[in-house]
């Protein structure tokens, strides 16, 4: 993907794309706000949340250890994680030793975030998708734009197209006269699965939660289809990024009742799936689990900025977020989009290797409302503009003058004199008013262009219309303030 201005600019043009976010966002901010208003300390449950994660980050390698010791006592064989690469071979090669080709897939982040999809179609292994949005974002060869809702982007006659076109290549085809009606895709996805489920060996999931003490993973969902995954295959492999992790089954009591109200607008997620290890005649009869870092070592020594592993995922600072309504998730270049995207990512991959993340602390307005949302309190707005000094930072030096320093060494030479003052306010206010007598009429005069260098800031937004009379020369007219107001 090209950096965050680049595309953004491009998406700005899909009309039907704004309406589709707009829509979809808006249902869902209109949910969560209903079931928040009825509890009666949501800032607080906000803060113990919190506080929970920054004391288990804070202590990280214990709890890992102790996560660790609780699987295998139940069965479950623990891999490391380095990176992407470990974490896909680890998978591959369970595969390979049972003579697995076909996977399905419970709804993922971490396994969107390593490219396992990719990494295993390499080996000759197909994995399915079992989302049902996860799903139409597979069969219409796309990239996930939403956390929550992959397909947020797309509309009921796109996904029945889709299911038209692309389901009889991989599997049971689209019932014959399919409709648009979200009842009747959902039918046709769920047919369409169950010879996935009925006839695959071996899952992979993620994990919304990994209790320490007890060695239990943790899903919620919507659909039920994360738990057929979870129960009927032989082998299931769960790669779980390292701060998924919480120290107490009690620990959970918080999250639970938080994540579903801020991702969903419900008060508890339909689909509750909790596991420890393997129970012989039971579920799996081999289960693995990938503790994933692929750079969470790297956000957490951040002591400011580490307060992003946090998030629970839950989407909502990306639906109240008003860039995110209009240029969607695939501007962001990542499975993780919006301000959670554009922080955890730069985070994750660090800063100065390459444009596309180095841009991603600028795709905000600072306008706070993913940091008032947010269900932990991570302070969103904040490690913005913490990553945006690290990127100016990753580029100190290097020998080549940013546009943004030549512009204010040149602010900052004409202000330092009070005659190239007055002349530079003067050519400001002739232009002021040959451009409003250009624009007489208009409700609010705004520059749309200039030229180079200052369309680096008209490219992307329009410049108010600055007053004809500076604040000096009004001074000067009203008798340097006698008898004014």
């Amino acid at each position: 993907m090209p950096p965050f201005p680049t595309a953004a600019r491009a998406a700005l043009g899909d009309a039907q794309l704004r309406r589709n976010l707009a829509h979809a966002t808006g249902t869902i901010r209109a949910k969560r706000a209903a079931v928040i208003d009825e509890l009666d300390d949501w800032e607080g449950l906000r803060q113990q949340a919190a506080r929970i994660k920054d004391d288990t980050l804070a202590h990280l390698d214990e709890h890992l250890l102790a996560l660790e010791a609780s699987l295998m006592a139940r069965g479950a064989i623990v891999h490391w994680a380095r990176d992407a690469d470990d974490a896909c071979r680890v998978v591959a090669a369970v595969a390979r030793a049972r003579g697995i080709r076909d996977v399905v897939k419970v709804k993922s982040m971490a396994t969107q975030e390593i490219q396992l999809n990719e990494a295993l179609a390499a080996e000759g292994i197909s994995a399915w998708e079992t989302d049902l949005a996860e799903l139409i974002v597979q069969l219409g060869d796309d990239l996930p734009s939403h956390i929550l809702v992959p397909a947020i982007h797309r509309n009921r006659t796109e996904i029945r197209d889709i299911f038209q076109e692309r389901m009889g290549a991989v599997g049971r085809a689209a019932p014959e006269g399919l409709t648009d009606d979200p009842g009747v895709l959902a039918g046709a996805a769920r047919l369409h699965l169950r010879e996935k489920f009925l006839s695959t060996r071996m899952a992979v999931s993620g994990a919304n939660f990994a209790v320490a003490d007890t060695g239990t993973l943790v899903v919620v969902e919507s659909e039920g289809n994360g738990r057929m995954c979870l129960t009927l295959p032989e082998v299931l492999v769960s790669v779980v990024g390292i701060e998924k992790v919480v120290p107490t089954w009690a620990d959970l009591e918080s999250f639970l009742t938080l994540l579903p109200r801020s991702s969903t607008g419900e008060r508890m997620n339909p689909y509750t799936s909790t596991w420890s290890g393997v129970n012989p005649g039971d579920g799996p009869e081999e289960v693995h689990v990938v503790l994933l870092d692929n750079g969470r070592s790297r956000a957490l020594a951040d002591e400011f900025a580490r307060q992003a592993l946090r998030c629970i995922r839950c989407s909502a600072c990306l639906n109240v977020c008003p860039v995110y309504e209009r240029v969607g998730g695939h501007t962001y270049g990542s499975v993780y989009p919006g301000p959670i995207g554009a922080i955890l990512n730069p985070l994750l991959r660090g800063v100065g290797q390459d444009p596309a993340t180095d841009a991603l602390p600028y795709a905000s307005t600072l306008c706070g409302a993913c940091g008032d949302v947010c269900p932990v309190a991570i302070d969103i707005p904040g490690i913005l503009v913490h990553l945006r000094g690290k990127v100016v930072d990753a580029h100190r030096g290097d020998g080549r003058p940013k546009a943004e320093a030549l512009a204010m060494r040149a602010a900052s030479w004409g202000m330092a004199g009070a005659g190239r003052m007055r002349f530079g306010e003067r050519l400001v206010g002739a232009a002021t008013w040959l451009l409003r007598r250009s624009r007489a009429g208009t409700d609010r005069p705004v520059v749309s262009w200039l030229p180079w260098p200052g369309s680096q800031w008209t490219r992307a937004r329009d410049l108010p219309v600055p007053p004809v009379e500076s604040f000096r020369a009004w001074w000067r007219r009203v008798g340097r303030g006698e008898g004014s107001s």
